[in-house]
This record gives C-alpha cells, sequence and structure tokens, in this order.
C-alpha cells in the first residue's frame, strides 16, 4: 500500500470541520504522515461588474484572509496542539480549484475532507466542493460524512 506522507485537510470552520479532525488523526497517524491545513477564502472579484468599488472588495478579502489566518492558527492549536508539524495555510480564491493546485505544490500524497450531504436547491447553488476535488483530484480522496 501507498505511503501518503502528506495529508491534506480542506477546513472551513463549519460546525463539521472538528468531526473530521479524528479521520485526519488517524491516518496521519497510521502513515506517520504530515498534516496540511488549508482555508480558501473565497474571492468576490465577480462584485467589480456591478458597482462595487474595487478597493471596497479588496479591502473586504484582505481583511477576510486576515481573519482566517487567526481563525486557522487558534484551530490548529485547539485540534493539532499535540502534532506540532502541522502546517496551516490560508490562500484566496476559488475553493475548489485552490485545494487542486495546493496538492501538487506541496506534493500532498492524501486528501481527507468532510462532506456537507447539500441536496436539491441548496446544491445547485452552493454547488459540491467535495465532488468537483474527488472528480479531479490526481491524489485520493477520503470522503467523511460528519453527520453519520
Amino acid at each position: 500500500m501507498k505511503k501518503f506522507n502528506k495529508i491534506l485537510f480542506p477546513v472551513d470552520f463549519s460546525e463539521s470541520a472538528p468531526k473530521i479532525v479524528p479521520y485526519v488523526k488517524l491516518m496521519a497517524e497510521k502513515f506517520d504522515s504530515e498534516i496540511h491545513l488549508l482555508f480558501v477564502a473565497r474571492v468576490f472579484e465577480y462584485f467589480s461588474g456591478i458597482y462595487v468599488p474595487h478597493p471596497s472588495i479588496s479591502s473586504f478579502e484582505s481583511e477576510l484572509v486576515e481573519g482566517a489566518k487567526k481563525k486557522l492558527k487558534e484551530f490548529a492549536e485547539e485540534y493539532f496542539s499535540d502534532l506540532p508539524e502541522t502546517k496551516a495555510k490560508v490562500i484566496a480564491g476559488d475553493i475548489s480549484e485552490e485545494i487542486l493546485k495546493y496538492v501538487p505544490s506541496s506534493d500532498i500524497g492524501l486528501i481527507i475532507m468532510g462532506t456537507h450531504g447539500r441536496k436539491g436547491l441548496e446544491k445547485v447553488v452552493f454547488g459540491s466542493v467535495a465532488e468537483r476535488v474527488s472528480k479531479t483530484s490526481s491524489v485520493p480522496v477520503l470522503l467523511v460524512n460528519p453527520y453519520k
């Protein structure tokens, strides 16, 4: 079986994120893996076409990234303090695209992420990051339903 030297755990700060942590830690322990936590702050460049001043959008995105860095640091300290080699990073962009770009750039061997179980209109409106990542990832993806 392939050894996963680095595991990516995309974090969204939802109430389900802590429920995925035990799976991430178990796999990291089993394969002696380095854990990478990643939060992708959604960009709002598409609002620039509706007369929202660009400086307002840029300022909001900067504040969002800075706030996310603090929140991710707190998340890492709360759930991964026993694994000091855990890496944490915040980037801005399209969530699925940035997760997929992070994989080769950081030599990730496995992605572990939660599913929200969206259905119907909610799935149409919000899409499924987990679905897009799992269908197009170049590495294995372990999807965990935190509600089952």
